[in-house]
């Protein structure tokens, strides 16, 4: 039987990934590349953007989930009573997990960055007119 706990961060994980596997799907859906929904492109980049809301959630909750866990290992760690020999260490798992998580977040927030802007009301902007190019003789 394992702790509550234990329990909750395997739970955590668990739905971290699957989250990612749903933000995936969903971005993929919401690429330029992709042929689906191509006739309105404001919806697909919506698609885009929802994507990365889920990544952004599913990141969270494999970083709760992982720093849980190295809190729990760190009190273990450090508690008088624990015997040295089944004392636990920072393994390369907690990091592995921690970095999956900013990797998710970060990833996310891109996606939210690819967010269409509003269109404004101002007329276009117009450049300059190009002059023809010189031919060097122009000078005196």
């Amino acid at each position: 039987r394992l702790l509550g706990s234990l329990q909750a961060t395997r739970a955590l994980m668990v739905a971290a990934i699957l989250l990612g596997l749903v933000a995936v799907f969903v971005a993929v859906t919401g690429m330029k590349c992709m042929k689906c929904m191509e006739d309105d492109q404001v919806k697909k980049m919506r698609m885009a953007v929802f994507g990365g809301v889920i990544f952004i959630i599913a990141g969270l909750a494999a970083l709760v989930a992982t720093s849980w866990y190295g809190n729990r290992v760190a009190r273990a760690f450090y508690d008088p009573f624990t015997p040295v020999n089944t004392r636990f260490e920072f393994g390369s798992a907690l990091f592995i997990g921690w970095a999956a998580a900013s990797l998710a977040m970060l990833g996310g927030a891109f996606l939210c960055c690819s967010c269409p802007r509003r269109e404004t009301s101002y007329p276009p902007t117009r450049g300059y007119p190009k002059n023809a190019p010189s031919t060097g003789k122009d000078y005196v």
